[in-house]
């Protein structure tokens, strides 16, 4: 391994706000921390915490599928670290915020700037993990000599974008493509309609009664009727199943079908018709 000298001191540059033992305090953060921690070289990720306790971090940037700082090493020129994550199709990310917003826990909670945790299990019934798993869910990149994953600068970056998670957990869904401005509108748009389609469909549009005064007086029950259409005579005797009796030796309904055709005072010819 190659050896280096002492880091170049910076002025100004970002410190980690823990002076010992772990960073990240939430959660969410120490859910990317203990990642981390899980695949990465001991010695370099020991190094990288010095690095964010001193501050060599001259500045960190949360893009979309990309985080971008510049650290400061033993050299002259400040490192420059990327670290990036595979992006999220646009049709997965409408069905995500669909799902988040169906929950009204979930939505109330965003709303409120809390992350809760059954967030996670909402990203991966999409199949997405919301924290990098392992190593192969993050791209490490350091102008660096060091071909460590991570080396000394990039973990340093990593401990501080923990507790950038602190302070803010919507990062975490920046990163995966959706700022917390973009995300919210979604969720009020989305609680919008579900809320219109809620509401009573048979809503009646009331009419001032001083324009009504010329029929108000009218029964309800007749008011602009239409005039009920004839009924075809003998019409109650094809509805009915025929009663056992006959008369001379006829079907009943037979014998009195000649008898409501008269009552109608309909002929042959109009019933034919």
């Amino acid at each position: 391994m190659p050896m280096y000298g002492p880091a170049r001191p910076v002025e100004g540059g970002l410190r980690a706000r823990s002076e010992r033992g772990t960073i990240g305090e939430e959660w969410w953060s120490r859910r990317f921390i203990d990642v981390l921690e899980s695949f990465a070289d001991k010695g370099r990720l020991s190094r990288g915490r010095a690095y964010a306790r001193k501050g060599q971090v001259i500045d960190l940037k949360v893009d979309a599928y990309e985080v971008t700082a510049r650290v400061q090493g033993s050299e002259a020129e400040p490192y420059d670290v990327a670290i990036g994550i595979d992006a999220i199709d646009e049709p997965t990310w409408t069905a995500i915020e669909e799902a988040l917003a169906s929950q009204a826990v979930f939505r109330a909670r965003l709303l409120a700037g809390e992350m809760p945790p059954e967030i996670e299990d909402v990203f991966g019934a999409f199949g997405i993990p919301l924290f990098p798993g392992a190593s192969g869910d993050m791209h490490l990149m350091c102008s660096c000599p060091d071909w460590g994953e991570p080396c000394k600068h990039t973990a340093a970056v990593l401990y501080l974008l923990a507790e950038a998670f602190d302070d803010d957990p919507f990062l975490i869904l920046a990163w995966n493509g959706r700022t917390r401005e973009d995300l919210l509108a979604s969720l009020r748009r989305l609680d919008s309609a579900d809320a219109a389609a809620e509401a009573d469909p048979l809503e009646i549009e009331e009419t001032p009664i001083t324009e009504r005064l010329d029929d108000f007086w009218t029964p309800a029950a007749v008011r602009d009727r239409p005039p009920a259409p004839p009924m075809p005579p003998g019409l109650l005797l094809k509805l009915l199943d025929p009663p056992k009796v006959k008369v001379r030796r006829k079907e009943l309904t037979d014998v009195l079908r000649p008898a409501y055709e008269a009552l109608s005072g309909l002929d042959e010819a109009e019933q034919a018709e």
